[in-house]
């Protein structure tokens, strides 16, 4: 997950490289999602997730590749999917029944101390858009649980593609940016297609996870790359006070393990 955000992170135009990621995804998983939707495996309510999901994702997508152009990789990535965890915890216990111990509790406020002190000698402007993800992100994975929750079969990871694929599409045109999307395709479409592949894979087995433990749990393990992230973001990017940030974001991934421990 940290290697193809690294990609975006370095792509000359992060907006279009998450444009494209989706909407190869969306190609991809479009045949599955409409064989399953004729077998009644995607039913309408199963839609309707996807749908808000994919409203939720063009949002994210526009938040993300404004935040990567303007703030460090090595604080952007640590805390909009370290905070992103954190909400997506509390919003499973509010919206999806979920259940956290006292342990579980104890892991949040260690991952919310690692986010203080990651962000506590950074540049608050930095900091804002990051943590805007992290809500966005926390949104998406609590409305995609219960999703998935709710679908027969593993086919909701790619009608979530498709609705975020053509989120973002109507995003770009609503920008004005057809011609540069157009541009793209014959150039760019090898690196499309393999991190939309990579991408679905991964959230899809992430879907699946979600359906049978708690998403605080879940999306804890998940996020355990914030530190790669970090480690990128200082030794590839050259990115100022890395250790102070790899200690921090190790301080995160210890709070999120402290959190499945407590289930």
């Amino acid at each position: 997950h940290a290697g193809w955000n690294l990609k975006i992170k370095q792509s000359g135009d992060r907006w279009l490289a998450l444009w494209g990621l989706f909407v190869a995804g969306g190609l991809i998983g479009l045949p599955y999602a409409f064989i399953a939707t004729l077998q009644g495996d995607l039913g309408l309510a199963a839609w309707g997730w996807a749908t808000a999901s994919g409203a939720v994702h063009a949002f994210y997508i526009g938040r993300l590749a404004r935040t990567y152009e303007i703030a460090d990789f090595s604080v952007t990535y640590p805390i909009a999917r370290g905070g992103g965890a954190l909400v997506a915890a509390i919003g499973g216990v509010f919206f999806l029944d979920d259940h956290l111990s006292p342990l579980s509790i104890l892991g949040i406020i260690i991952v919310v101390a690692g986010l203080v002190i990651l962000s506590g000698q950074v540049d608050w402007n930095h900091v804002w858009p990051a943590l805007i993800v992290a809500s966005l992100i926390g949104a998406y994975t609590v409305i995609d649980s219960k999703g998935s929750r709710s679908t027969v079969g593993s086919a909701y990871a790619m009608a979530i593609f498709v609705t975020g694929g053509i989120g973002t599409t109507i995003q770009g045109l609503y920008r004005r940016r057809w011609s540069e999307m157009k541009a793209s395709v014959p150039t760019l479409w090898r690196q499309y297609f393999f991190t939309g592949l990579a991408s679905l894979i991964t959230y899809w087995m992430v879907l699946l996870a979600v359906r049978r433990a708690p998403v605080g749990y879940v999306t804890a393990l998940r996020e355990s790359s914030v530190v790669f992230a970090t480690f990128i973001g200082w030794k590839v990017l050259k990115e100022d006070s890395g250790l102070r940030r790899i200690l921090s974001s190790i301080l995160v991934v210890g709070g999120l393990v402290t959190l499945v421990l407590g289930r």
